[in-house]
């Protein structure tokens, strides 16, 4: 490509040369014109002549590239069936020393599938074990043990028994340890952990649980009953003899379980606003009621003394009939019953006020229940109708809404009933003690009338 670009600058220098020189020597005879066409001509020539030959050459020259190329081709494809035939013949051999390999085995092949499986499993009961918050990252030696393709050494045989026979003796230990326990709030606090066997771990008076996830001993969100949790500090604090535990026979399963049990607290906050009402009656009624029998006792207490001493009126219900009695004895016995039974009319209501209240509400309590009963089918229902019954999470709200409320007015109902029926009880009796004091003052008066 040079020699032909080369080539073409000449010729065109050449033509520009002639150009120029006829331009300055214009020929000026029909000789002179003939004989520059011949010069031209002939130096044409040459240059053409030139050109073919780069042409030929060069063209030489590309066939030579196209048949080494082709020779290359050729040796590439001989080289990838040569290739092609290594390999295969490569399989053939693989799998023949394969087949031998198990031939020498024999029964070495089964009983390397059953120490894989074996391990296998026991590395996945080491990651969740409470023992391996003691002794951390026993089962790495195991799950390579499980995951390997060649044969186990006899060592190596060994120390996986002897890992099942350390497991074994450590699940029949009660031990103690320091190790770090991670709170609630993410803070780590180094202490003396206690491990009952591969069932429980405690700390401070608490149990804690293993995370085999994140290798660490972390509290529980929510500790189980109070009475499940108040022996661990005198069990912790035992030194010798017997002392009283619960454990967890699924290792630290229900421990977890129970961080998810629902609290009092979280039951009230279920109930929603209606439940919160249900309380604020349930809290009202005990108020007046307690409200009431205190006035009641005292009310009573001033009667009882009021009836041991008739003659010196005071300022009490008893007293305030007898004061009546004593400004109308002179009166006939008619218009005395009618002053006492007024006395008597003014003193109840003092009595028996605001425990009709307390009734009232007794009633609208489960009312209020059977409220949040319907409001929260609805909204399980709307969230059905959005939702599908896919997830019952979604569900759970209106149903605990539905369910809790209905506890809730129940148990708010039943000590409004009881209060209201101990309130009402001792308000007749008081006013059955001055109707009984009355009708004594009037039957003394007739007597006296009488004779």
């Amino acid at each position: 490509m040079k020699k032909l670009i080369s080539t073409a600058v000449v010729a065109a220098s050449l033509s520009l040369t002639a150009g120029m020189v006829s331009a300055a020597d214009a020929p000026k005879t029909i000789d002179q014109l003939l004989q520059q066409v011949k010069t031209e001509r002939t130096a044409e020539g040459k240059v053409n002549a030139k050109r073919e030959a780069e042409f030929k050459a060069e063209r030489g020259d590309k066939a030579s590239l196209l048949q080494r190329e082709k020779s290359a081709l050729a040796a590439e494809k001989q080289r990838g069936q040569d290739l092609n035939q290594a390999f295969i013949d490569n399989e053939r051999k693989i799998a023949q020393l394969e087949e031998d390999l198990k031939t020498a085995q024999g029964d070495l092949g089964e009983m390397f599938g059953v120490v894989k499986g074996e391990a296998g499993d026991f590395a996945g009961k080491l990651v969740g074990s409470n023992v391996s918050a003691q002794y951390p990252k026993r089962d790495v030696f195991i799950a390579d043990l499980g995951s390997r393709k060649q044969l186990p050494k006899i060592e190596e045989l060994e120390k996986f028994w002897q890992e099942q026979l350390f497991e074994m003796a450590e699940s029949g230990k009660v031990v103690k340890f320091e190790a770090a326990v991670t709170d609630i709030d993410g803070n780590v606090v180094n202490t003396t952990v206690h491990r009952i066997g591969s069932f429980n771990l405690t700390a401070d008076g608490k149990y804690v649980v293993y995370n085999p996830e994140l290798g660490l001993i972390q509290q529980l969100s929510a500790q189980p009953e109070g009475y499940q949790v108040a022996p661990i500090a005198k069990w912790e604090a035992t030194t010798s003899g017997a002392a009283k535990l619960y454990i967890d026979p699924a290792r630290g399963t229900l421990l977890n379980i129970f961080t998810q049990k629902a609290s009092f607290q979280d039951r009230i906050e279920a109930g929603g606003v209606i439940g919160y009402i249900i309380i604020g009656l349930l809290a009202l009624g005990l108020l007046i009621g307690l409200e009431r029998l205190l006035t009641l006792f005292v009310i009573g207490s001033k009667v009882k003394s009021q009836a041991k001493n008739v003659a010196n009126p005071g300022n009490n219900a008893l007293g305030r009939i007898l004061k009546v009695y004593q400004d109308n004895k002179d009166a006939d016995v008619e218009t005395l019953e009618l002053k006492l039974d007024e006395a008597i009319l003014k003193e109840t209501p003092a009595i028996e006020t605001r425990i009709s209240i307390i009734k009232v509400l007794a009633a609208i309590a489960p009312m209020m229940g059977l409220l949040g009963t319907v409001t929260g089918m609805i909204a399980t229902f709307q969230s059905i109708q959005l939702f599908g019954t896919g997830d019952p999470k979604l569900m759970a709200g209106g149903i605990s809404m539905a369910l809790v409320t209905t506890v809730q007015g129940l148990v708010a109902a039943l000590p409004l009933m009881l209060v209201h029926a101990i309130v009402v009880a001792r308000s007749k009796t008081i006013v059955q003690t001055l109707e009984e004091q009355s009708a004594g003052i009037i039957a003394e008066h007739a007597e006296k009338r009488a004779n």
